[in-house]
């Protein structure tokens, strides 16, 4: 699984980083994606990050 933030959506609302810390960051005012794959034991994390994600910036593959 890989998750991926369109930058151009990404409010910056910071929601993903406190639902998986271990697949985003920020980068300056926007999330973005730190690891290629997702990790087995975060990919619930991963969807719940994506689902309440306010500008629906997150995508997983």
């Amino acid at each position: 699984m890989k998750a991926k933030i369109d930058k151009n959506l990404c409010v910056g609302s910071q929601d993903c980083i406190s639902a998986c810390p271990e697949v985003f960051k920020m980068e300056g005012e926007k999330a973005a994606v730190q690891i290629d794959q997702v990790p087995k034991e975060a990919e619930d994390k991963c969807r719940t990050a994506r689902d309440g994600c306010p500008a629906g910036a997150i995508s997983i593959e």
